[in-house]
């Protein structure tokens, strides 16, 4: 019997200039849930984030990446994978990036009463099926 791969926990990050949205999940459920949106910049953005890391001791980090429908990157997706470094820079965890197009939209569309937190899970729920 092939030993099964260990439970790991993650925390996602939908990023954004004014408001950063978060979920959590892990691989036992293969499914991510809105934490909640942190509507602060700079220092204090990163003292939520660590107070959040604290709280749920997550095995990596998940942050979603925006690219033009074409695929392109623009300012925003080099944003994000700025603040994906800063994150595996500030907190020595791993951080993988998803490809976050549309996200936004789709919480929108399925109602979500915090569209960015929201966003992160569906950035959470689109890593997850990744695994193996």
């Amino acid at each position: 019997m092939t030993p099964q791969p260990a439970a790991q926990s993650f925390l996602a990050f939908d990023f954004g200039l004014r408001r950063t949205g978060v979920a959590s999940g892990n691989t036992v459920l293969r499914q991510a849930a809105p934490l909640k949106t942190l509507a602060l910049d700079g220092d204090a953005r990163f003292a939520a984030i660590g107070q959040l890391i604290r709280d749920w001791q997550p095995d990596a980090l998940v942050v979603g990446v925006p690219f033009h429908p074409d695929g392109a990157a623009h300012d925003n997706t080099r944003r994000a994978q700025r603040f994906a470094r800063q994150l595996h820079g500030r907190f020595g965890l791993p951080v993988h990036e998803v490809d976050e197009r549309y996200t936004t939209t789709e919480a929108l569309a399925a109602g979500a009463a915090d569209a960015d937190a929201a966003a992160a899970a569906i950035i959470l729920d689109q890593f997850l099926r990744t695994l193996p």
